[in-house]
């Protein structure tokens, strides 16, 4: 077992089988409906959520983690005799990043790294995954977070939304340009670029998206034989389906490694979202 120990938090929907099978310590943001407040993925299932967030006329708000909660995680490692490298969700979408740096500081944690993916979802999640693996082969804390730093720019996402009326509420768009993009029909192909969303590419109708986010994978990633491919969904398993089959069918990857978008994520995103992740040619 390594000595090393990864820590990450919900932002990066790192799916359970494999924070469970790399011994990966998932801290949750906390989601607010109302009076109610709930731990992503700990006190309310995905699909519970998502079936909540339709009902409601306001989102519900996200709360970072805060730093006491890092210091004890950070603390249990320590006292456990392991290092720690803390991998995080962008910054600018989140102070989550910067309550564990400050959880450092306060320990004056010589023995932890707390590394800003700058991504979003299991775009961070992958290099999460990644240091996880590096530190099962045995690679020391400086060599994985060399290595890590040097890849984590590299993480290519590529989502569609269902709808883009949360992310009008949300903020993340023009309400005209949503209202536009509904009455035309318009599926928006988005990114994260420096840590935020960005508009990518869009396409007439919502048959024609799967296959419009595969092909820019395609010319983005190029070879796929040798790389892992992450694809996750909020809510929609029939997608995901159809995803992955044109994945295997156009990209042919190494490995498939399958999500669900949590509810962080999905506060903004809304059900229904779809989204494919790479490492860049």
């Amino acid at each position: 077992m390594s000595n090393i120990q990864i820590i990450t938090d919900s932002m990066t929907d790192v799916p359970k089988a494999l924070a469970e099978k790399y011994n990966i310590k998932i801290l949750p943001l906390t989601i607010i409906f109302g009076e109610e407040e709930f731990r992503d993925g700990v006190d309310l299932s995905y699909s519970d959520f998502y079936t909540k967030l339709k009902e409601v006329k306001e989102l519900p708000k996200t709360s970072q983690i805060s730093p006491i909660v890092f210091k004890e995680a950070f603390q249990e490692a320590l006292k456990a005799g392991k290092e720690v490298i803390c991998i995080n969700g962008s910054s600018r979408a989140s102070g989550t990043h910067q309550s564990a740096l400050l959880a450092k500081q306060e320990l004056e944690g010589d023995r932890i790294d707390v590394l800003d993916t700058m991504g979003l979802s299991i775009g961070a999640g992958m290099v999460v995954i990644e240091a996880a693996r590096l530190a099962e082969e045995g690679l020391e804390r400086s060599a994985i977070v060399e290595k890590i730093n040097s890849r984590k720019e590299a993480v290519e996402h590529i989502f569609t939304v269902d709808t883009l009326e949360f992310l009008k509420k949300g903020g993340r768009i023009n309400p005209m340009r949503a209202l536009v993009g509904g009455m035309l029909n318009l599926k928006p192909i988005l990114t994260v670029k420096e840590g935020l969303v960005e508009s990518l590419d869009k396409v007439r109708g919502s048959k024609k998206v799967i296959g419009k986010m595969v092909e820019l994978a395609k010319e983005k990633g190029e070879d796929f034989s040798g790389k892992t491919v992450a694809i996750a969904h909020a809510n929609s398993p029939d997608k995901l389906s159809e995803l992955r089959e044109e994945v295997i069918k156009v990209l042919n990857p190494k490995e498939i490694i399958e999500t669900d978008i949590g509810c962080t994520i999905g506060t903004h995103a809304g059900p229904g979202t779809l989204a494919i992740f790479f490492y860049k040619a």
